[in-house]
């Protein structure tokens, strides 16, 4: 079930990065950024209502409640970082550079977690999934659209803090209830998002935002909210070294929508750097 899970995460998530590419044309990537956390706030409580879990929230330790605020506020900085990246750059050269945090999942989770079964396999599809990065961020200089680099910096920034949430969300939701422990990290993620915008005067740019980027705005809200549940459902029951590579296989989704709406091509070495990438993540499924 769990890695049924983790499919049905990287599907959403696929969804999530070309949804948030249609509602950040115009609109502030910090803006549509702490919008979308509201949807996805929203979502993940009435997934905890649904399931009956709401009343546990008094019986989670300290220990794990810290490692779920760490959580949140690593995806926030994530997300921060992410959505800026998709504002400056080209969904199929950012994508990539974030799933690189795949890499940094791994080997964190071998260390922190003991998940060495099938070490070898691991280590060497790790590899592979690196190989198949490095040739899908090549630079395209026929179909740059411009020559502001500053999307690898935050690209790169957004890996970093998504491979720690991982980490920190495993060891903060051990003993809560999957759906609690989403909604309660979205909280803090909405505190900082907020933060964010405030801190940055732009919160007169809320009542500027297009309805019709709103509107997809929402939309990838919900596909977050969906991908987190089922994340976080499968990092809990499941092993974090497979479950982070299936999650971050929604570069396939995303390539293909990036192409059928945004006209985003793949180059040769970048096509193959994605079918390195779908082989690494099948073996680790494989060899779970």
């Amino acid at each position: 079930m769990w890695l049924l899970a983790a499919v049905l995460s990287a599907v959403f998530a696929g969804l999530t990065a070309i949804l948030a590419k249609c509602g950040i044309k115009k609109t502030d990537s910090d803006v549509a950024t702490a919008i979308r956390t509201i949807v996805v706030l929203i979502f993940s409580w009435i997934m905890v209502l649904v399931v009956g879990s709401a009343g546990t929230i008094t019986e989670i330790e300290p220990r794990p409640f810290l490692f779920l605020v760490l959580s949140g506020l690593a995806t926030g900085a994530s997300w921060i970082c992410y959505f800026k990246a998709l504002s400056l750059g080209d969904v199929n050269k950012v994508v990539p550079i974030d799933k690189s945090s795949t890499i940094l999942s791994v080997l964190l989770a071998i260390i922190c977690f003991g998940e060495t079964e099938h070490l070898a396999v691991k280590l060497a599809c790790t590899a592979v999934l690196a190989a198949g990065i490095f040739l899908m961020v090549e630079k395209k200089p026929c179909e740059q659209k411009s020559t502001d680099s500053r999307w690898m910096v935050y690209a790169v920034l957004s890996a970093v803090f998504a491979a720690l949430t991982s980490i920190l969300a495993k060891v903060g939701i051990t003993g809560v209830e999957s759906n609690l422990g989403t909604a309660l990290r979205t909280g803090v993620v909405l505190l900082m998002a907020w933060a964010i915008v405030f801190m940055r005067g732009k919160q007169a740019e809320v009542a500027k935002i297009d309805r019709k980027e709103l509107g997809f705005i929402a939309l990838s809200g919900l596909a977050t909210g969906g991908s987190w549940l089922c994340y976080y459902y499968a990092i809990q029951n499941g092993i974090v070294s497979v479950v982070v590579p299936i999650d971050k296989m929604s570069i396939l989704v995303t390539v293909l929508f990036s192409y059928i709406v945004f006209k985003e091509k793949l180059s040769k070495k970048a096509a193959l750097g994605l079918c390195l990438m779908a082989a690494a993540t099948l073996a680790m499924a494989v060899f779970a």
